[in-house]
C-alpha cells in the first residue's frame, strides 16, 4: 500500500495506473471506523485499485464547529486500510490542496441551504470545493459515501450529473453499533448518558420503518410519530423531515424515492441519521 501525502506523487501514481483497470475512490476526514471500512469493501469487491483520501477539510466547518478538535488518527487509519487491502491513500496537508484565493463553489440554491445547509449554510460549497478537487486528482470510475450523509450524497450526484462528470456516486448503507446508533467519528464526543439519549434517534428510524411496512404512507402520521419518539429524550432536534430525492417536502411516502432525515444534537454533539425509503 502506498502512503501518498503530495500532489506531485498523486499524479505520478495515477498515472502509472493502467487504462483498462477501474479505480475505486473512498473520500473521508480519517478516524475511520467500521463504516468507513464498508465502504473501503464495497469499492475492493468492484475495482482493481481502491484509493482512500484521508483530509480533515477546513472549508466545510463553519467558524463555530469543530476543524480543531476533530479527531485526527492518521498511524491508526494507515494501519486499518493496510489490513483490509487498500492499495493507496492519499493524505495531503491543507497548503497542498488550497491556495490563496481559491475559486469560489456554491452549493445548489435548492438543495444546499435546507436541512444541514440551513444551520451551516457554508457545509455544502466545502463539500463540493474538496470533493471535486479530490476527484480531478484521482479520477476514480467509482466514489463511496455512506448514505447516512444522505443530503451529501444526492447533491454530489448533482454534481457529477450536472459538471458531466464520468464518475459513478455509489451510496452504501449505514452502518450502524451493537446498540443501534449510526457509526460517526463524532460519536466518540459523547458521554455514556449522552449515548443513552442519542439510542431515541435510531428508535425513531425503526419506529418509522415499522409503521410504513404496516402500510402508513401519510407524512404527517409518520411525522407526528417520528416527532413523539424524538421528544422522549433531552436532545436538540434540527429536523426531522421527509423528502424526496430533490430534498423537497412530500406529503406522502413514494417508494425508492423518498427519505426521511433526522438530525439532532446531544450535548455539543450534532448526530445524523436518515432512512431510505
Amino acid at each position: 500500500m502506498r502512503v501518498i501525502q503530495s500532489i506531485c506523487e498523486m499524479r505520478h501514481y495515477r498515472a502509472g495506473i493502467a487504462n483498462d483497470k477501474t479505480i475505486g475512490f473512498v473520500a473521508t476526514m480519517g478516524a475511520l471506523h467500521q463504516g468507513h471500512l464498508s465502504l473501503m469493501k464495497a469499492s475492493l469487491a468492484e475495482n482493481d485499485y481502491t484509493i482512500v483520501s484521508i483530509f480533515v477539510n477546513p472549508t466545510q466547518f463553519g467558524a463555530n464547529e469543530d476543524f480543531g478538535a476533530y479527531p485526527r488518527t492518521l498511524e491508526a487509519d494507515i494501519a486499518l486500510c493496510e489490513r483490509v487491502g487498500v492499495s493507496a491513500i492519499f493524505a495531503p496537508s491543507v497548503d497542498d490542496m488550497y491556495e490563496d484565493d481559491e475559486v469560489g463553489f456554491s452549493a445548489p440554491k435548492k438543495m444546499g441551504y435546507i436541512l444541514e445547509g440551513f444551520d451551516r449554510p457554508t457545509h455544502f460549497a466545502g463539500v463540493l470545493q474538496i470533493v471535486l478537487k479530490l476527484f480531478c486528482l484521482i479520477k476514480p470510475h467509482r466514489a463511496y459515501f455512506g448514505q447516512k450523509d444522505a443530503q451529501q450524497v444526492l447533491i454530489l450526484q448533482k454534481m457529477v450529473r450536472d459538471l458531466f462528470l464520468d464518475i459513478h456516486i455509489v451510496p452504501c448503507p449505514i452502518q450502524r453499533d451493537s446498540d443501534g446508533l449510526a457509526l460517526s467519528s463524532r460519536n466518540i464526543y459523547l458521554s455514556a448518558s449522552e449515548r443513552q439519549k442519542a439510542l431515541c434517534i435510531p428508535r425513531t428510524i425503526e419506529l418509522v420503518k415499522k409503521r410504513i411496512l404496516q402500510g402508513e404512507r401519510e407524512v404527517a402520521t409518520l411525522r407526528e410519530i417520528a416527532l413523539q419518539s424524538l421528544q422522549s429524550e433531552d436532545i436538540t432536534l434540527f429536523y426531522a423531515q421527509f423528502c424526496n430525492h430533490k430534498l423537497e417536502s412530500i406529503t406522502h411516502i413514494v417508494e425508492n424515492e423518498s427519505i426521511f432525515l433526522i438530525a439532532a444534537k446531544v450535548g455539543q454533539t450534532r448526530l445524523l441519521d436518515n432512512l431510505w425509503i
